[in-house]
């Protein structure tokens, strides 16, 4: 008997106006997963998501709250189980890969398993689509460490722990940057899986927008920048303002060495100011970083507190 078939396993599909498309991915992961509980939590749906999803089989839960971050804080807040299995109800991932997955983090004791996208279809993958994920990875990677290549997919496998220690703040679809944050800060064992990627079907149309949401996911690295490493983050204005006075600063000074004099007082004074702000905002750095541990720790310790996957 093996650890998946022993654990409880949940696939938590978060929906909003997928009525064409969610009855299929609820059989096709009930399938693939025998035995797991498939739970579908609707974001208002207004063209009878709920009703074809209670046809198909799955239990229910509606979430007013508007936003994929919204609804993901309360799929994990809710919902009890030991391996969580995170799909978009769009009907473009593949349910096949869910076994190979779920084995993975039972197998080697990780906690999270990411479904990378691969996709030979144009329509499935926009180039737009494709390159800001790209660029939004790297840009991730360049800052919290390099361990994902497809930073924004919607096909996840977790474990418990990592369910019961995310905090989920964001409240859009800058939420899938937040889920990979929050490995790479606790250095969590993680792992990717190639998955096959399609195209909606016909008839569905997509929510996201590639201007706009890529805009509030780039916001949400900054901020995350900001929250979790915030001595990177002032010390880097900081060392701005410095060099900024020291420029304007250095025409002044060559005057004053010629004729003892200051004829440009308020730039004399912008350059004292923009020097005692960098100061300003170079403890504001060192005063957080320690808070930032101390939060890290708080969390690490959440993290601990809830038991690891099963081994097989």
């Amino acid at each position: 008997m093996t650890a998946s078939s022993t654990c409880r396993i949940a696939v938590l599909i978060p929906c909003l106006n997928e009525a064409l498309t969610v009855p299929n991915v609820i059989r096709d992961f009930r399938e693939a997963l025998p035995g797991a509980q498939v739970f579908v939590f609707d974001n208002n749906s207004t063209d009878g998501t709920i009703e074809a999803a209670q046809a198909a089989g799955a239990t229910v839960r509606k979430v007013t709250l508007r936003g994929k971050g919204n609804v993901i804080r309360r799929m994990f807040a809710d919902v009890e189980a030991d391996v969580y299995v995170l799909v978009d109800g769009d009907d473009t991932y593949d349910a096949n890969a869910a076994p190979g997955m779920v084995a993975a983090l039972l197998d080697e004791g990780l906690d999270m398993v990411v479904g990378t996208r691969i996709s030979e279809e144009q329509s499935a993958y926009r180039f737009g689509h494709r390159f800001g994920n790209v660029a939004l990875t790297r840009c991730v990677s360049s800052v919290f460490g390099s361990t994902f290549t497809d930073m924004l997919s919607g096909f996840r496998v977790f474990s418990r722990r990592y369910v019961k220690s995310f905090p989920a703040h964001a409240s859009g679809f800058e939420t899938e940057t937040e889920l990979t944050v929050h490995a790479l800060e606790l250095r969590m064992p993680v792992s990717e899986v190639a998955t096959v990627y399609r195209s909606r079907p016909e008839g569905s149309a997509s929510k996201l927008n590639t201007y706009r949401d890529g805009f509030r996911i780039l916001v949400t690295i900054v901020k995350l920048l900001k929250s979790e490493k915030p001595f990177a983050f002032f010390s880097s204005g900081s060392l701005l303002c410095a060099i900024a006075s020291v420029l304007l600063a250095i025409p002044l000074l060559q005057t004053f060495l010629q004729t003892g004099l200051v004829p440009r007082l308020p730039t004399a004074l912008l350059c004292v100011a923009l020097m005692l702000f960098g100061g300003i905002l170079l403890v504001c750095g060192i005063v957080l970083d320690t808070v930032t541990h101390g939060r890290a720790e708080t969390k690490r310790l959440a993290y601990l507190a809830t038991p690891g996957p099963k081994h097989s």
